[in-house]
């Protein structure tokens, strides 16, 4: 007994210091597949795979997956779940080292939320990502998705590439073990055609990093310091920008509109 309760320590530390949480809910996992609309012939990559709690239904959906896991324990359980699966490769490391495909393809997984931030990046970064759904901490998927009413930087960044939604909530009651906060399913699609064209999409961003530069709290404040105050002003109005509007209550949709304006050789 006491040899038992050692290894259930032992492998709860592990689970700790990994983020695991495993998705234990065949509604959740249901509403997970559904929210990620995975294309019947088209590539998957499973982050976290754990042991196949989502590999299983996703690969009845899609035309083929690799599903990464890198702790070991669960690894041994998720390579005999790939093993029964002829369109499934499993790999034992981490997907974060991993080079994206060169064909299109989406990435899905109950990501271990300490990486959350380094996941995205990835997929930001892949330049054959179509989608990515992942399930994260609920409140990180709210404030990228600007479910808020405030938007990050990151978010109004990439918004002339990607779509940002929140597509659905997860119970911590669905996870075993059961974490301290809800979850939430964020959505990463990227656009058939970015909002702005590629040759100004370097300037929208500088735009986008001096405004969330921080200066006086606002965005009127932080983008006088390279555009011309008239012209600044008129471009707030179009956009309907009250000039003390807090940067991050400023829609996505409004910062391309500065940019068209603020860019445009006339006024």
């Amino acid at each position: 007994m006491a040899s038992r309760r050692t290894r259930a320590t032992e492998r709860d530390r592990s689970r700790r210091v990994l983020s695991q949480n495993f998705l234990a809910d065949p509604a959740a996992i249901t509403r997970m597949v559904d929210a990620a609309r995975p294309d019947p012939d088209g590539l998957v990559l499973e982050v976290g795979a754990g042991r196949g709690q989502l590999t299983r239904p996703l690969a009845a959906c899609c035309g083929r997956l690799i599903a990464y896991e890198v702790d070991p324990d669960a690894g041994r359980e998720l390579a005999r779940v790939c093993a029964a699966l002829p369109t499934v490769t499993h790999r034992q490391t981490d997907f974060l080292t991993a080079a994206p495909p060169r064909e299109e393809f989406a990435v899905v997984g109950n990501i271990p939320w300490s990486l959350t931030a380094a996941v995205v990046r990835w997929c930001l970064a892949a330049p054959r990502l179509r989608t990515a759904t992942l399930l994260t901490q609920l409140e990180y998927a709210r404030r990228r998705s600007g479910d808020y009413g405030r938007w990050t930087r990151l978010t109004v960044s990439t918004w002339p590439e990607f779509r940002w939604r929140l597509a659905g909530r997860i119970p911590r009651t669905a996870f075993r073990p059961v974490p301290q906060v809800e979850a939430g399913i964020l959505r990463l699609e990227r656009r058939p055609e970015p909002l702005v064209a590629p040759s100004a999409l370097p300037s929208y961003r500088r735009m986008v990093e001096l405004g969330f530069g921080g200066v006086g709290g606002s965005l009127a404040a932080s983008l006088a310091r390279q555009y011309p105050r008239a012209r600044l002003a008129a471009a707030l109005r179009a956009s309907r920008l009250d000039p003390t509007t807090p940067v991050g209550h400023v829609w996505p949709e409004q910062w391309l509109v500065l940019h068209r304006l603020l860019h445009a050789r006339s006024i």
